[in-house]
């Protein structure tokens, strides 16, 4: 997995402008406009994140189209400028009446995108989504970044690692209503009380994936919170926006910061010591294996029954596991040992 991911990656910076370009043609489409019909024919995959503009969400968009092009199709990137789900909705609209035979989504909300989705999938479009989920019944397939039990322990164990098996820390979650924000701070909470009940959670508060937002909420945490021994974010803005304000204050050296991040966002952070590791997995490899599933899926190769198979390219054989779920990899944690492999 590690290998395409690092021989693309030169490929996908370049990709930048051809995604932006795509995200520029479709902007602020109301759901009857936004560019020619896709063909019935061949593979035409629309790209929705939760927003535009986030390096995450541009890194998953990046496997998602490379993976368009491996398999000969169309790609185009379109999306709201805020994690707000009534914001996706319209651009899944556009998508369908265009004729687009995939989708792949990331989803703001696990049920208000649910009569949109329906009415494409309908019209014959794969629904894929990624990263965080719908409710099952509106889409097809939902490709996780990694088992959501594994990582949420290794970032409860990157804690541990700097501050011990007791303590008290915060959590600092992107919006309460994604299923994989959910999903990742439940087993926080149950892995927290199964293996360190030496550990304390004392509040946890969400940020919406702004950095603004999330720069002023840790603030606030610290400040109410003055025997706080660390932060566990599971928003990648969050970390960075954490990482930035801890290194400004007093805070510095005596609250410890991890959870997942980007690397190009927290390089900074780890560089001057604000973080020692964090956990993530290449986003861009979620983009690739949905795309791929899509795919499979118009061929007929798949129905998205537990037990199916199917191989995305150069990243191998793929499961479907019960629910329709796809396991894309596994974590990985970032250090400053490692850190400069990485450039997204």
């Amino acid at each position: 997995m590690m290998e395409r991911s690092m021989m693309s990656r030169r490929w996908r910076i370049a990709a930048v402008a051809m995604a932006t370009a795509g995200a520029l043609a479709l902007a602020g489409c109301t759901g009857t406009d936004g560019g020619d019909a896709a063909g019935s024919d061949g593979l035409s995959v629309g790209y929705v994140p939760k927003m535009l503009g986030n390096p995450y969400f541009d890194q998953a968009g990046l496997g998602a189209e490379e993976a368009s092009a491996e398999l000969g199709g169309e790609y185009v990137k379109v999306g709201p400028e805020v994690g707000a789900a009534d914001a996706q909705v319209p651009y899944l609209n556009t998508l369908a009446q265009q004729g687009r035979n995939g989708i792949v989504l990331s989803a703001s909300d696990p049920s208000a995108l649910g009569q949109a989705l329906s009415a494409a999938r309908d019209n014959g479009t794969k629904v894929v989504t990624f990263d965080s989920d719908v409710d099952p019944e509106y889409r097809d397939l939902f490709v996780s970044p990694v088992p959501d039990m594994a990582l949420s322990e290794a970032m409860v164990e990157l804690l541990v690692d700097q501050i011990g098996e007791t303590g008290e820390f915060a959590v600092l979650g992107a919006s309460p209503n994604a299923k994989n924000q959910n999903a990742w701070i439940s087993g926080i909470e149950e892995y927290v009380a199964e293996t360190y009940p030496g550990l304390k959670i004392v509040e946890t508060f969400y940020a919406n994936d702004d950095d603004q937002e999330s720069f002023d909420k840790t603030a606030a945490a610290l400040q109410n919170h003055p025997g706080l021994d660390g932060i566990i974010s599971t928003s990648t803005v969050g970390t960075a926006a954490a990482g930035r304000y801890i290194s400004e204050s007093s805070y510095a050296g005596n609250v410890v910061l991890t959870g997942i991040g980007m690397p190009n966002a927290t390089r900074a952070y780890l560089e001057d010591g604000t973080i020692e590791s964090f956990v993530l997995f290449d986003p861009a490899d979620m983009g690739w294996v949905a795309t791929y599933a899509i795919q499979a899926l118009l061929d007929g190769d798949i129905t998205g029954a537990a037990g199916d198979t199917f191989t995305a390219g150069e990243l191998g054989e793929y499961t479907i596991e019960e629910g329709g779920i796809v396991q894309a990899g596994e974590p990985i944690v970032f250090n400053l040992d490692n850190i400069d492999e990485y450039d997204f």
